[in-house]
């Protein structure tokens, strides 16, 4: 299976060097974030995260065209969900962010399309 656009959705410590790594190897990628300072910061050719050597990978992308950001999600052949599952009181995750990914890719998804889901969830878990 071919994927000319990926999209990973939440660019924060996870999806940010996840998405400038397919971007490296020359694949489309557009980062989702619902932090409009990051969309520009990345933009721009920058990072908003303190990762060592990623400021050059993601500023070669950009300039390259292989990444770009944006706060609405797109049509892609594959998407990764890489957003946060903190914790609630007695150490149960709150999926509240992954299930909010899921519904902003939901209008955009194409059928065939790959969808990971990276965050970290409960064996089992549904909902």
């Amino acid at each position: 299976m071919s994927f000319s656009t990926i999209s990973v959705i939440g660019l924060g410590y996870i999806g940010l060097p996840t998405a400038a790594a397919f971007a490296s190897r020359q694949k489309r990628v557009v980062g989702v974030d619902v932090n409009q300072h990051a969309v520009e910061t990345i933009n721009r050719g920058e990072i908003h995260i303190v990762e060592p050597d990623l400021a050059s990978v993601v500023k070669t992308a950009v300039e390259q065209g292989y990444l770009s950001a944006t706060t609405v999600p797109v049509e892609a052949d594959a998407y990764l969900i890489a957003v946060p599952t903190p914790f609630k009181d007695l150490h149960e995750p709150d999926m509240v962010f992954v299930e909010s990914a899921a519904k902003s890719i939901a209008p955009v998804l194409k059928k065939g399309a790959l969808v990971i889901l990276e965050s970290t969830s409960p064996v089992g878990r549904r909902s």
